[in-house]
């Protein structure tokens, strides 16, 4: 069973998400503080953290940042859906860019936001079955992407991405050369059609090519194309991995 960390400190809140979660088939832990959060994800590492940005002792965009820069990789790559009820796009933008895979706006569908969970959680599935013979690496040159395994190196060096920087590569990697639009990304990264800004993209983006080391001037990997949106430029080589 999987476990959801709610970090909300509307309790009567925090208790109706809980509600909706473990009727989905989650298990459900609470907190109603973000330091008070922090060390629970820490001590018990949950599969995804739903994580309000107006919290008492520690705000969200704190937790967020400490969680991101944490010594245990568990911890620093669960994925996390930030709540905010603040309406300056300028606020949502922060949290993505400090690693937050998601946002929802309050107030928000219960249902919605399971459905939100689910997804991001879908995107960390293997693809394949895990047996050796079925892996294929993408390689362009010294960039390797492993869907399997769910592993990007540079040079041979392990890159940590959160599940949406990791989609959003996996994606144009796949079809090297072709254009996708914002639209197009949200869509078949998020997997669902969610009223979220286009300009989120541009975030991920813009993180994805800083742990890259992708300079967005001089790109060897993500070409802006303006107007449009984004493509991967090099060339692409699938390996299949025998045993």
């Amino acid at each position: 069973m999987q476990r959801i960390l709610v970090i909300e400190d509307e309790k009567q809140l925090a208790r109706v998400i809980k509600g909706y979660l473990e009727k989905a088939g989650f298990q459900v832990l609470l907190a109603y503080d973000g330091r008070t959060g922090y060390f629970i994800a820490r001590q018990e590492k949950p599969d995804l953290i739903i994580l309000d940005l107006m919290l008492p002792e520690m705000d969200g965009l704190d937790v967020c940042r400490a969680l991101r820069r944490d010594s245990d990789p568990i911890v620093a790559d669960v994925p996390i859906i930030m709540l905010t009820a603040r309406i300056e796009e300028t606020d949502k933008l922060i949290g993505l860019e400090l690693g937050a895979d998601d946002y929802i706006t309050k107030p928000f569908s219960p249902r919605e936001l399971v459905a939100r969970v689910r997804t991001v959680l879908r995107r960390l599935k293997p693809v394949g079955s895990g047996r050796i013979e079925n892996r294929v690496l993408l390689r362009a040159h010294d960039l390797t992407l492993d869907p399997e395994r769910r592993e990007v190196r540079v040079q041979g060096r392990l890159v940590d991405l959160t599940p949406t920087e990791f989609g959003i590569l996996h994606l144009l990697m796949q079809h090297p050369g072709r254009p996708f639009s914002r639209a197009e990304i949200l869509d078949k990264v998020q997997g669902i059609a969610f009223e979220v800004y286009e300009r989120s993209v541009d975030v991920h983006v813009k993180n994805l090519r800083r742990k890259l080391g992708d300079d967005p001037r001089r790109p060897r990997y993500i070409q802006t194309i303006y107007g449009v949106g984004y493509k991967f430029i090099d060339e692409v080589v699938s390996e299949k991995l025998s045993a």
